[in-house]
């Protein structure tokens, strides 16, 4: 709660330095707060049929998205693709986290069986990204069970994310090699590398409170409005970094610690921690290249997931009076 508190004060004084618009910030900081709230709570009520819910409402969320976007629906905004992969692989991780919870092993085939049908529907609905993130948590759940250290799975998987974001920061400062540069590029529009560039140069020079939050678009010159739907850099830390300085990427790498440093101390088993962990860590290296973190069904899930998998069984007794 004190890095919430943090993030949406810091959110406040940025707007107040340069008059933005810290609604997003906020209305983010609420979706996760709420969020973890209730997947604490539903999560020691019901510690398979909860995750096992959000799993289906992820699934027909994903499908629905196009009326969640930020944007108008005929401007192809360029976060969709990455809220729609995040989306997938939240409710992968949800579905392979209630398998987890549960004993039955009818129960277990059948929620794994929920998993893989959420990684075809990737594919179905044209999203290489969601139907690899997805896979790719899936995979990672079924090694878990026989992980014998939560330490080291989760200090990988924050390598891993920080490796992307070290990337995707080194393309946008021109800072790799010609020919990884060039690899890497060719993955993704040359529009969002610019925005990329764009983000990294307004950081550059206001690396103490940014530039205010959402203010980006506002400022940004190098790409066409026609391209630009909704004024983000479509990549997390760089907009942080731009719009609220390196003490705004601090605040974003702090968050996504802490929740992993929740996940090595849960009284969940092992294995639904270390799903949960591969899970965000695949939204993780979404919002470094995408606008998924905008979409608050993004934020909210991935607070819920978190919940599910840190909260404590509900033993059903009352503490004794004056202990």
């Amino acid at each position: 709660m004190l890095l919430l508190a943090a993030c949406a004060g810091w959110s406040l004084i940025t707007a107040a330095a340069h008059d933005g618009r810290p609604e997003g910030m906020l209305l983010a900081v609420l979706a996760v707060a709420a969020g973890y709230a209730a997947g604490r709570v539903s999560g020691a009520l019901l510690p398979v049929a909860a995750p096992c819910a959000g799993a289906g409402a992820g699934l027909a969320l994903a499908v629905t998205l196009p009326s969640l976007s930020p944007g108008p629906w005929y401007a192809a905004p360029l976060g969709h693709a990455g809220a729609t992969a995040a989306l997938l692989a939240l409710a992968t991780g949800a579905a392979c986290c209630a398998a987890w919870a549960t004993a039955v092993p009818v129960l277990r085939l059948a929620l794994r069986a929920l998993a893989c049908a959420v990684v075809a529907a990737g594919a179905v609905l044209g999203s290489t990204a969601g139907c690899v993130a997805s896979a790719v948590v899936l995979l990672c759940s079924l090694a878990a069970g026989s992980a014998r250290s939560r330490g080291a799975w989760l200090a990988g998987t924050a390598g891993a994310a920080g490796l992307v974001a070290a990337t995707i920061w080194a393309v946008a400062g021109e800072a790799l090699p010609g020919h990884l540069t060039g690899a890497i590029e060719g993955r993704f529009s040359a529009h969002r590398v610019r925005l990329w560039r764009d983000a990294l140069g307004l950081a550059g020079r206001n690396s103490g409170l940014g530039i205010g939050p959402g203010r980006f678009g506002d400022l940004n010159s190098g790409a066409p409005r026609t391209l630009l739907s909704d004024g983000r850099p479509h990549s997390a830390p760089l907009q942080q970094a731009a719009e609220q300085g390196l003490v705004g990427v601090f605040l974003l790498v702090a968050v996504f610690c802490w929740v992993l440093y929740a996940l090595w101390r849960t009284p969940r088993p092992t294995p639904v921690a270390l799903t949960a962990a591969a899970a965000l860590t695949a939204l993780a290296v979404l919002a470094s290249v995408s606008n998924a973190l905008s979409f608050t069904a993004v934020t909210s899930g991935a607070a819920l997931l978190a919940g599910w998998a840190t909260s404590r069984p509900w033993t059903g007794g009352t503490a004794t009076p004056g202990l």
